[in-house]
C-alpha cells in the first residue's frame, strides 16, 4: 500500500515539473511570497536563514526565520 501512495506522489512531483533547489537548514534562501491586496497580486521576495526543513513528498515544508 505505501508502495502505490509513493508511486502517486513521484508521479505528481513529476507533472509539476517544478525543480526544487538543494538546500539546508542554516542555508540563507530568498523566498517569493504571493501577497493580495484587495484585486492586486503581487510577489514580495523574502528573505532569511532557513531553520528547519521537513521532508514529506508532496507535504514538504520548511520554516525560514528573517
Amino acid at each position: 500500500m505505501a508502495d502505490i501512495i509513493q508511486l502517486l506522489e513521484q508521479e505528481e512531483i513529476a507533472r509539476l515539473g517544478k525543480t526544487i533547489p538543494n538546500f539546508a537548514p542554516g542555508d540563507t534562501v530568498v523566498v517569493g511570497v504571493n501577497v493580495v491586496e484587495g484585486t492586486r497580486k503581487r510577489v514580495q521576495l523574502y528573505e532569511g536563514v532557513v531553520i528547519s526543513k521537513r521532508n514529506r513528498g508532496l507535504n514538504s515544508a520548511f520554516t525560514v526565520r528573517k
